[in-house]
């Protein structure tokens, strides 16, 4: 039965692109026809779930590994919410492709298509059936941004297509990984299969690639770059679906990943955090700098899944408390495709009639449209978060979330940390901020301000919609006030049916979302919205000529990161494995190697050739032997002078041998007086001698040594590290040599331990005479 939503826009895609072939008009009532069976069958679908019905369908060996389908409260959900976009668009896609379009029977062709894949990934319960559908709804899309067939429009879908099918085979890759760490895709059983996999690292590179797939199609910074690009120059009812559904797609990897395999990961929620803010605020400066219409929402359109990011990244954070979080994050997926489908529906209507998309063109063609002007008010109202609209609701639930999150950590004794995550908070009120400022700018432009050229032509603009655009732009922005202005019945209970699917904790009590705390978050967003607006944009941004306003494009071409970033990096690479591919070519080792290497060779020859003539061995090698002969023979000959020999060699080696000869004779004499002493006060003791030694010279053997080892110490360092030796005459130290030799031997002779000294060394001699000398002599 879930195979039905998917194969039925497929098929119809085919009889469609027949009937064509034959009528354009019922082939056009034959897509609309379609969309709206889609939607009828969505309804029932949504019904079913929410009567307590769950459903589950398996397609056994497809792509070797088989496929999985499941029905659950957000599927159902997002199931609804694509029936709906793809209906509406193509009501309004009638009118919009009637005058000054080609190609129509391929656009329904692929619009069809790609509604199917698009349900199927909604409706995938495991990530390899994800993929396939993923991959079959990039490569349909693909054709919605090349569908002018303008050099603008194709250098986009090329971009567009590079990031889609890099993105993919970086997922396929995570895919795999998390295969083998895991041993299953299938999206419920991720969490207690990660959880016990023995390899967490393998895990998380797993899923870092899986993020980069499903981040690429969702439009999340750094792989953001096809999205300001490819909504100008697609056709608007396509960059509504691109915009408001096709990047949910990628919201919904990123959900898996992070509330299934990383379910209250606080590392995990804290990248995806860094990730969603600067999304978010990278995306809202490029729209406040933005003057194009449709490149203003596309912009919009990646500042609002920032916002989303970081409704997951609290998800993860919160854990178990994750029910503010989680709900806001569903929310505001659903919020923003619906502003988005109204948005760029508006946009359809002033491109269909003008054909232009620039501020300064399209001044004042919203002036006396009232179904225009509220239809814009609406998208607007609910982007901005003005209380009263369902994008209030959404905003204000993240927003408590986080606040919830920092009063934890506060709780916790970690204010360092909530002080941070209060910086978060008002990134995230900033952003909004910016919000209100870049769609005050749009609202201004295309409602207030007057065309110097072209006013009163835009004022009684003939049949500027039809009655079926207008139905398509009405019925939609009604649901804005419809689901915002009693949010406790509307917006709590579709949360209440998809939350499951986010792992959404209980909510203990109803929220108060028009208590003073939330509005003084929306007052504060739309206050700093205000002053940008009055502060930047409107004295900065423009500039009167003659009485008219003009809009700027300020924004530097040095910061567009595809330009400048990204196609010179992949040029680059593309570059290198040209060269290293060419090397194998004749020519190029030829042109490369053989002959660098042939007159290499020969320059070495011949230098090793003319080594052996007799000017070069004269020059370079007898001359310099020669030379350093004489030099060495100078030098030698001067050491036979008498006075050399004396200064250099006979007087410092006196010098040394006397130092040496009258420390260790100090030092033994010392030693050997100790001893005896020692020895003569064990004897006197056993002796019971009446004339015992004093308590000074009771001394240890060890201190003894000791203190004849300082006492040479001290010598040494007086006599042979002086400052400035040679400040003293050859006189001087020769008498203090001699002082030195009669005050050892007077110490000598007038020891106890003469005779002991004087046995002590007949003994070593006789020991040496002994081990060495016996027998050679």
């Amino acid at each position: 039965m879930l195979l039905i939503p998917i194969l039925l826009p497929m098929i119809a895609a085919v009889l469609c692109y027949l009937v064509g072939r034959r009528s354009k008009d019922r082939r056009d009532l034959c897509v609309i026809g379609s969309c709206l069976t889609e939607l009828l069958l969505a309804v029932a679908m949504f019904l079913w779930v929410v009567s307590g019905h769950d459903l589950h369908t398996e397609v056994p060996g497809f792509c070797a590994m088989g496929m999985s389908f499941r029905l659950d409260g957000f599927r159902a959900l997002y199931v609804l919410v694509a029936g709906v976009m793809w209906f509406f668009t193509s009501v309004l896609s009638k009118q919009y492709f009637a005058k000054h379009y080609h190609n129509r029977n391929r656009y329904y062709f692929f619009f069809l298509l790609t509604l199917g894949a698009t349900v199927g990934v909604f409706l995938s319960a495991d990530l390899y059936t994800t993929f396939i559908f993923f991959e079959i709804m990039s490569f349909t899309s693909y054709t919605w941004v090349a569908h002018d067939e303008t050099p603008e429009a194709m250098r986009a879908a090329e971009t567009y297509l590079a990031v889609a099918i890099i993105g993919g085979m970086v997922m396929l890759m995570g895919l795999m990984l998390l295969w083998m760490n895991v041993g299953t895709l299938q999206i419920d059983r991720l969490y207690e299969a990660a959880a016990a996999s023995t390899n967490p690292g393998g895990v998380f590179a797993a899923s870092l690639c899986i993020l980069l797939g499903f981040g690429a199609k969702a439009g999340m910074f750094p792989v953001h770059i096809w999205l300001p690009k490819a909504h100008p120059v697609a056709p608007a009812p396509a960059s509504a679906l691109l915009s408001g559904i096709l990047t949910k797609t990628g919201i919904y990897g990123v959900i898996v990943v992070s509330c299934e395999i990383f379910r209250n990961s606080v590392v995990w929620g804290n990248l995806i955090l860094v990730l969603g803010l600067i999304t978010m605020l990278g995306g809202a400066v490029l729209a406040v700098f933005s003057v194009n219409l449709k490149r203003t929402l596309a912009c919009s359109s990646m500042s609002q899944i920032g916002f989303i990011l970081t409704g997951i990244s609290m998800t993860c954070l919160l854990g178990e408390h994750n029910a503010l979080a989680a709900r806001g994050t569903l929310l505001y997926m659903v919020n923003h495709s619906l502003f988005k489908l109204i948005l760029f529906m508006v946009a359809g209507v002033v491109y269909m009639n003008l054909h232009k998309l620039g501020f300064n063109d399209i001044r004042g063609f919203g002036r006396r449209k009232p179904v225009l002007h509220f239809a814009f008010l609406m998208g607007m109202f609910g982007l901005m978060g003005i209380p009263l609209g369902s994008g209030y609701v959404s905003k204000t639930l993240i927003h408590e979330s986080i606040v919830e999150y920092v009063e934890l950590l506060a709780e916790h004794g970690a204010r360092p940390l909530a002080f941070l995550y209060t910086g978060a908070e008002w990134l995230f009120l900033f952003s909004g901020g910016l919000t209100a400022a870049y769609m005050i700018k749009l609202y201004v432009c295309l409602f207030w301000k007057k065309n110097p050229d072209c006013q009163p032509a835009y004022d009684e603009w003939p049949h500027y919609m039809n009655g079926a655009s207008r139905f398509a732009l009405l019925a939609t922005a009604l649901l804005v006030p419809l689901l915002g202005v009693r949010p406790n019945l509307t917006m709590d209970f579709l949360a209440d049916v998809g939350g499951g699917f986010l792992h959404a904790g209980h909510l203990h009590h109803a929220v108060e979302y028009f208590s003073l705390g939330n509005l003084k978050g929306a007052g504060i967003s739309l206050s700093i919205g205000l002053a940008v607006y009055l502060a930047l944009i409107r004295p900065l941004m423009t500039r009167r000529k003659q009485g008219d306003t003009y809009y700027l494009n300020l924004w530097p071409p040095l910061l567009d990161m595809e330009d400048r970033l990204y196609r010179p990096a992949i040029e680059g690479m593309l570059s290198i494995g040209y060269r290293a591919a060419s090397v194998g070519r004749a020519e190029i080792l030829e042109k490369k190697v053989y002959h660098p290497l042939l007159v290499f060779l020969e320059s070495a020859g011949s230098r090793l050739a003319s080594a052996g003539r007799s000017d070069i061995l004269e020059d370079r090698v007898f001359r310099p032997v020669v030379k350093g002969a004489e030099h060495a023979g100078a030098v030698l000959a001067g050491l036979g002078h008498e006075e050399q020999v004396e200064g250099r060699v006979y007087a410092p080696l006196i010098r040394l041998l006397s130092e040496v000869g009258a420390l260790a004779g100090r030092f033994l004499s010392g030693l050997a007086d100790r001893l005896g002493a020692v020895l003569t006060l064990k004897v006197l003791q056993a002796g019971r001698h009446r004339n015992r030694m004093t308590e000074e010279e009771d001394h240890s053997l060890a201190h003894v040594i000791g203190t004849q080892v300082d006492d040479a110490k001290e010598h040494l360092n007086q006599t042979l590290w002086r400052e400035n030796p040679r400040e003293h005459h050859a006189e001087e130290k020769l008498t203090g040599f001699w002082r030195g030799m009669v005050k050892l031997r007077q110490m000598l002779t007038h020891t106890m331990s003469y005779g002991l000294l004087v046995f002590g060394i007949g003994l070593c001699l006789t020991l040496v005479y002994l081990m060495f000398l016996n027998g050679r002599i």
